[in-house]
């Protein structure tokens, strides 16, 4: 059963700026289940933990742009998710080892950018795991998550695979935009604790856009974790 469709999302995307106008239920895919957002509050007279927040990267690595966004997260401390494609994995790398030894979650976003649709089932679970097997000989380490093109998933593929989906519960549409400064603000004015937030490492000004954003929030008290601690802790 697929449970997500990109209409919508190609739909604004064609209206060009309303796509800065999604609200967060909108296109922007289905968000996480309530358990995987907690609003623990800390008892009275114990300081505050940090609110934590994940940022994640879809489509690279790209050969500049994401060597780009490593430096800024290196030097603002921040470990993030990257969903990489296979064949640009392939490509690329020394980047995904990069990745790696930094710190940073990497998961599967299929080996093509393929959608999941009705007939193609088994030609999207073979780029999966063809993505795995890219993603593995580079690190050594198993692929447990994967990030479906445009939120389409088959439920009953997380047993046979092995792998957890992750969508998200933030999105700027970044890919589809030039302007960085109202991305900062639409993923500003939306995040809260323990939302997952969707971006890409393809564009120069989705990587300008995302460092400001750590910044901000770093600023609001966030902590930058990846993926599997908001889901799992």
């Amino acid at each position: 059963m697929l449970l997500f469709s990109a209409a919508a999302a190609l739909l604004f995307c064609v209206l060009g700026a309303a796509c800065l106008k999604t609200e967060r239920t909108g296109d922007g895919g289905p968000a996480v289940s309530a358990s995987a957002r907690p609003d623990a509050k800390e008892p009275a007279g114990e300081e505050a933990e940090p609110k934590k927040i994940a940022i994640s990267f879809d489509d690279g690595p790209h050969p500049s742009y994401t060597e780009q966004l490593l430096d800024g997260l290196k030097k603002r401390g921040v470990k993030a998710t990257f969903f990489v494609t296979g064949e640009h994995a392939a490509l690329h790398p020394d980047i995904i080892r990069r990745m790696s030894r930094e710190g940073h979650l990497i998961g599967n976003h299929t080996y093509s950018h393929i959608q999941l649709n009705a007939s193609n089932r088994e030609q999207f679970k073979e780029e999966l795991l063809r993505t795995n097997e890219v993603i593995s000989e580079i690190t050594g380490e198993e692929v447990l998550y994967v990030r479906p093109p445009y939120g389409s998933w088959d439920k009953t593929l997380e047993a046979e695979l092995n792998m957890f989906p992750v969508l998200w519960t933030v999105d700027p549409l970044d890919w589809c935009s030039s302007d960085a400064y109202a991305i900062v603000r639409k993923v500003v004015r939306e995040a809260e604790e323990n939302d997952i937030i969707l971006m890409h490492d393809y564009y120069d000004t989705s990587v300008t856009a995302a460092l400001e954003i750590v910044d901000e929030l770093q600023a609001q008290g966030y902590e930058f974790v990846t993926v599997e601690e908001i889901l799992f802790d």
